[in-house]
């Protein structure tokens, strides 16, 4: 039996959906990644939302969230990060800006962001290939 060397392309494709509560007085996060490996041979544009499960919800009060907002964006990154919800810094640090936007806009209620770790390991790459 002959191995290929090639290895197949992994990755991992999340989304987050930053909101309110209906009474505005919880902060929702929940993380959604792409979970089938047969669907890494889709594009991220064609995906639906069906191709995504749900992975963790974390749910914090906002009096929490607006002292860790007037602390700063590394106190927030501590506050929303738990046992459960753990996403690696850069992630993280992106997360946190939409918080701060979602809680700076009093006319948005919902905020998704979407990280295709491809992406990230091109820039990775590009900033290694420059050192």
């Amino acid at each position: 039996m002959v191995h290929s060397l090639r290895k197949k392309e992994e990755r991992v494709r999340q989304k987050f959906q930053i909101y309110l509560d209906g009474a505005g007085t919880r902060l929702n996060i929940r993380e959604f990644a792409v979970i089938d490996k047969h669907l890494n041979i889709i594009e991220s544009s064609m995906l639906e939302d069906k191709s995504f499960c749900l992975l963790c919800e974390e749910t914090y009060d906002n009096a929490t969230i607006a002292n860790s907002i007037s602390v700063g964006i590394g106190d927030l990154v501590t506050t929303l990060r738990t046992v459960n919800f753990f996403p690696n810094h850069q992630y993280a640090a992106k997360i946190a800006e939409a918080v701060v936007r979602l809680y700076a806009s009093p006319n948005d209620d919902k905020i998704e962001l979407f990280f295709d770790d491809k992406d990230m390991m091109k820039k990775d790459f590009a900033v290694f290939a420059e050192a």
